[in-house]
């Protein structure tokens, strides 16, 4: 993966729209790619206990978006959550729970009222190495 991830603007605009949508829940979902590009978004729904402060994908939701994305000729490309209250880094829980270390992890903060921002990370081996997110038009 390169040290810099260009995302379409458009793209970038449904995963901020959507952390708005819930500012005091956890949204998640998959990227999927065509060509290494990201094309699609696919938000899974959090069954986690306390959405607010943890994201867990629901498994059904997970493998639906993953068969979408086969259909459709695309790669799983990243994976993304928000941050209602804490700062766009991940966590030592979103360390621990890696499933897919080749995939790049999107974090979106609504920390800061009135600023949203996301940041990408590389997850490899459980370290977290931010990579640079340039946003593209159309």
């Amino acid at each position: 993966m390169p040290d810099t991830i260009v995302l379409p603007r458009s793209l970038v605009t449904r995963l901020l729209h959507q952390a708005q949508s819930r500012p005091d829940y956890e949204v998640c979902g998959l990227i999927g790619a065509r060509d290494g590009k990201p094309v699609n978004v696919y938000p899974v729904a959090n069954v986690a206990a306390d959405p607010g402060r943890h994201f867990e994908m629901d498994p059904a939701g997970q493998i639906r978006a993953m068969k979408t994305m086969r259909q459709r000729g695309e790669t799983l490309f990243a994976i993304y959550h928000s941050h209602p209250h804490a700062p766009p880094f991940p966590s030592s829980e979103d360390l621990e729970a890696v499933s897919y270390p080749e995939a790049l992890s999107l974090i979106i903060s609504l920390n800061t009222k009135g600023v949203l921002e996301i940041r990408g990370f590389r997850l490899e081996g459980r370290q977290p190495e931010e990579v640079e997110l340039v946003m593209e038009e159309a």
